[in-house]
């Protein structure tokens, strides 16, 4: 396969490039959804626009109210990073069950939202937590709402001619937070996962946000169970009736993996799990 390399060395010129050659040019963040696509003649671009040397898109820092993280960053610097475990805790422990270390090391954090895969284990945290994507075009910078960021398989918010930039993840200080996954083989995709957070005191739990990976076409919320969950006590007992509506609402696939009402199935155990855990029971 052949096609032209470009190397930007801004969002300005990254941004022009995109908006000369449009459909054929694919963007390359950390390659690793990109490459086994091309590898496998799924896309085949007339132009690849790398996105590795804008050091803009790098970092993490704190803003207030939230953490911001640049796109580019990596799986393994959002894992260790101490901003995230203090104040986006359910961040970092999705963070450290992406793939395998390689991968941590080379896959970025905005890399894999923009890929939108609904089995990809960062898409769930950053709906939990209400995340802002915060998208740069020709026309400027734009923020997105993690609800409205997320549009169907493999398509978000993100425009032809726009780049994702950073990722504002409002703080949540002093929440538990737990990912489940559940996979068949080490370091494969979630055949289902959950993320919850949750604010306690007392034994109860006063506020419980949970996010469902693998359960559609797009990361989604539990919301019935959230709702149930707000004053329950942090105990097997105490949950039992909230995260039995965690699958209300989803339409996940059959596959290989099993079947859609399997999956249902293991979406309410796995909330049960990643509530508890998350509450410090």
């Amino acid at each position: 396969m052949k096609f032209d390399y470009l190397a930007p060395a801004s969002v300005e010129e990254a941004l022009a490039a995109l908006g000369e050659h449009g459909d054929d040019a694919k963007i390359l963040a950390g390659g690793q959804s990109l490459l086994p696509v091309l590898r496998m003649r799924l896309n085949a671009p007339e132009v690849v626009i790398d996105l590795g040397g804008i050091s803009s898109l790098r970092g993490i820092r704190d803003d207030g109210d939230a953490i911001v993280v640049g796109a580019m960053t990596t799986h393994h610097d959002v894992r260790d990073h101490d901003l995230v475990k203090e104040h986006a805790l359910l961040v970092a422990k999705a963070a450290a069950e992406v793939a395998d270390s390689q991968i941590r090391h080379r896959g970025t954090f905005g890399g894999a939202l923009a890929h939108a895969d609904p089995a990809g284990d960062l898409g769930a945290p950053a709906l939990a937590l209400g995340a802002q994507f915060v998208i740069a075009g020709p026309g400027g910078t734009r923020t997105v709402e993690a609800a409205d960021f997320f549009v169907d398989l493999f398509e978000t918010a993100i425009g032809d001619d726009e780049i994702l930039t950073e990722v504002r993840l409002p703080k949540h200080t002093g929440w538990g937070a737990h990912y489940e996954k559940f996979v068949r083989v080490a370091h494969q995709w979630p055949i289902v996962a959950v993320a919850a957070t949750v604010r306690s005191s007392g034994g109860s739990i006063d506020e419980a946000k949970v996010g469902l990976t693998n359960m559609g076409s797009t990361p989604l919320r539990a919301a019935a169970t959230e709702a149930a969950l707000a004053g329950a006590s942090a105990t097997e007992d105490g949950v039992r009736a909230a995260v039995e509506l965690a699958a209300d609402g989803t339409n996940p696939p059959t596959d290989l993996n099993g079947a859609a009402d399997y999956r249902q199935h293991l979406a309410r155990v796995l909330t049960g799990r990643a509530v508890l855990k998350a509450a410090g029971a």
